[in-house]
């Protein structure tokens, strides 16, 4: 889920949230989007703790900060509930292709 809460808050224009159904797949989640975004040169302002083990991973690309939740910390902490004068962003699906 993204929301966009540029009208809301001053600290980033939009929360990407997801969720991972365990700690290590939160963690690999945290992994892959640092990687890929890392082949565009683009770096999150913290590094991420490798095997952290919160239920919690933030990665803050400054404009865009994304959660990245174990659904039961997710549940608990509820940001789209927390957030919810933030629009809700649509996102296209992405379609792998083979070259």
């Amino acid at each position: 889920m993204v929301l966009d809460i540029r009208h809301i808050a001053s600290f980033c224009d939009y929360f990407m949230i997801a969720s991972g159904s365990s700690l290590r797949q939160v963690n690999a989640l945290a992994k892959s989007i640092e990687e890929d975004l890392d082949k565009d040169r683009i770096k999150p302002l913290s590094k991420v703790t490798p095997n952290d083990e919160s239920g919690w991973v933030v990665l803050d690309f400054s404009s865009v900060v994304a959660h990245l939740f174990y659904e039961p910390m997710r549940e608990f902490y509820s940001l789209e509930r927390l957030w919810s004068d933030a629009k809700r962003v649509r996102l296209a699906r992405a379609i792998n292709k083979k070259d």
